[in-house]
């Protein structure tokens, strides 16, 4: 390999390596703007940040489709049998995306910015607990709305190779938009994952894919290969993935449907969140939340 193309290959990689920190980056700004112009200049970074990371991640899903595809076309026993091969691939590509999807979840996790009670205070002066929960729950909705038109909205252009890629992008953009609105949930309830970075890491993520607050048990929280943790994550995930396929409509109307659906989505996550959290926090202390302090900082804060 010449020097020139080893440096090539090295830039390449450090582009794809930034990924996951944009992209919480830009979950993380769309959360939190305040206008629906700056959402949407945010969301157009989608289809850059998609070709960053390469279709490596969709090939199987691809290969599987054709296959099954090719065996319906043989006709009588062969197509049958072509159906199940195809059938069979696809999954397999599923599964391999999964857990694709799922190890850059891991990686972008840390990365999501969070704000601590005393940044949201100081933001919002005057707010009461509840209210400073409707806002953060307005908040990604919104965001989490704006990345779904863009995703519909890109699918309207014919011939969008990066299309694929884009929807695990997206994936993977939505999900941190909900991580930073789990998080900050409980900060506003009083109640912020307990332990070290990693721990608190995989406390939100836990929380986020059982679709309740952070519960910690004696023995920790395991994402270890093949734990039922791992694999509830990668079904979600390749569920989010699939549900944003099903945008790629005619003209606009993935892009209304993507918007609606993902907004849907998100409230009635944060709405699932924040009833426990209330309930547990009502159960402590009469329903009092936490003054705490400091700035802004990343999940594991």
């Amino acid at each position: 390999m010449t020097s020139e193309s080893a440096n090539g290959d090295r830039a390449e990689s450090a582009q794809v390596q930034l990924v996951p920190q944009q992209v919480a980056e830009l979950a993380a700004e769309m959360s939190e703007a305040q206008s629906s112009s700056r959402r949407r200049k945010l969301a157009r970074q989608l289809p850059e940040l998609a070709a960053r990371r390469g279709q490596a991640s969709w090939r199987g899903i691809q290969s599987g489709g054709q296959a099954s595809a090719r065996g319906v076309r043989s006709g009588g026993q062969a197509a049958w049998t072509g159906v199940q091969a195809g059938g069979q691939l696809a999954w397999n590509g599923l599964q391999a995306a999964g857990r694709r999807l799922t190890n850059e979840l891991l990686e972008m996790a840390p990365k999501v910015p969070v704000r601590s009670i005393g940044t949201l205070r100081e933001q919002y002066p005057g707010r009461e607990t509840e209210e400073l929960a409707d806002l953060l729950i307005s908040g990604a909705t919104r965001a989490s709305a704006g990345l779904g038109a863009a995703v519909g909205a890109a699918a309207a252009v014919p011939f969008v190779p990066t299309m694929p890629v884009e929807l695990g992008v997206e994936t993977l953009a939505l999900v941190a938009v909900e991580l930073k609105l789990i998080a900050e949930l409980h900060e506003v309830y009083g109640m912020p994952a307990p332990g070290n970075a990693a721990e608190r890491t995989m406390a939100y993520v836990s929380a986020w894919a059982n679709r309740r607050g952070v519960r910690i048990t004696s023995g920790g929280l395991a994402l270890a290969m093949g734990s039922p943790l791992r694999r509830r994550l990668e079904r979600r995930l390749i569920a989010k993935a699939t549900q944003s396929a099903l945008w790629l409509a005619p003209l606009l109307t993935g892009a209304a449907a993507g918007a609606l659906l993902n907004f849907r989505e998100t409230r009635k996550l944060g709405h699932l969140v924040r009833d426990d959290l209330r309930k547990r926090a009502a159960g402590a202390d009469g329903g009092g939340s936490a003054a705490g302090a400091g700035g802004a900082g990343a999940i594991t804060g």
